[in-house]
């Protein structure tokens, strides 16, 4: 009987030894790889990567300039906004450029956008270190992100635009710029509204689902202006929202990460 036990206890722990170690693998290949393309990961199912010298020829069905011989690449299933405005952060931070911005119709079910963001350099250290910067400030760009099973309500706020939410929306270089997002669509018009009204903006684009986006559940309002006007708007149009959006479903609505406007 003692030796059935010793048996019983060495076993335990052997399975246990297994499991731990299959547990660790499990984590490990979720972390990283090896390939030298990968640089990592982020909330969103993002990835980050980069290929240091793109073949010739992909440059000529990408249409890319052949000055740009290294790219770094951002995508994602869930995010757009978080990850343009990430982007920027990257743009103003290193020696690269912003060689396009798609927005996927995405979110993993869900009424909004995944992403696709193509920077350009002539050095890959620069674009690797663009998607470094990029996928860092995806933690903090995630934080004015709330959602339910109804929805989801997106605010974003910079203070000095650069080159790629100009690239993707238009934003003027330099001013401070904000952006409001709502699906379903309907919650999206009067949050708008509500932004125009809070403050002295300038309106830079509007885009609905059949008119802007991926044909995506989501109006999105941009704007430029004064940097506390600017603020103030989007803080404005968030208050709104949640209120709006909580009526579709009792589930308690949760940023994504720790707000930052």
């Amino acid at each position: 009987m003692r030796d059935n036990l010793v048996e019983q206890i060495i076993s335990e722990v052997v399975n246990k030894q297994t499991s731990d170690n299959a547990r660790d693998k499990k984590s490990a290949s979720i972390a990283g790889c090896g390939l030298t393309e990968f640089v990592g990961t982020a909330l969103g199912h993002t990835i980050g990567l980069v290929i240091a010298n793109v073949d010739h020829q992909l440059h000529d069905v990408m249409n890319i300039d052949k000055k740009y011989r290294s790219i770094g690449i951002l995508g994602a299933r869930t995010g757009a906004g978080p990850h343009i405005f990430a982007a920027d952060e990257a743009v103003k931070a290193t020696n690269s450029e912003i060689l396009s911005v798609e927005l996927a119709r995405d979110t993993e079910g869900g009424g909004g956008h995944g992403c696709l963001i193509i920077f350009g350099a002539t050095d890959v250290s620069d674009v690797r270190r663009a998607i470094e910067v990029a996928l860092s400030e995806i933690e903090r760009t995630m934080g004015d992100v709330y959602g339910s099973p109804a929805g989801h309500l997106e605010f974003q706020y910079t203070a000095r635009a650069s080159f790629a939410l100009n690239k993707a929306f238009g934003a003027p270089v330099g001013k401070a710029f904000g952006m409001t997002c709502a699906s379903p669509a309907a919650i999206g018009v009067v949050i708008a509204d509500v932004a125009a009204k809070s403050a002295v903006i300038e309106p830079v684009g509007y885009a609905s689902p059949s008119k802007g986006t991926s044909f995506s559940n989501e109006v999105i309002f941009t704007f430029a202006g004064d940097s506390g006007a600017v603020r103030q708007a989007v803080i404005a149009a968030r208050e709104v929202g949640l209120q709006l959006l909580a009526t579709l479903d009792p589930t308690p609505i949760s940023s994504t990460t720790k707000p930052y406007i």
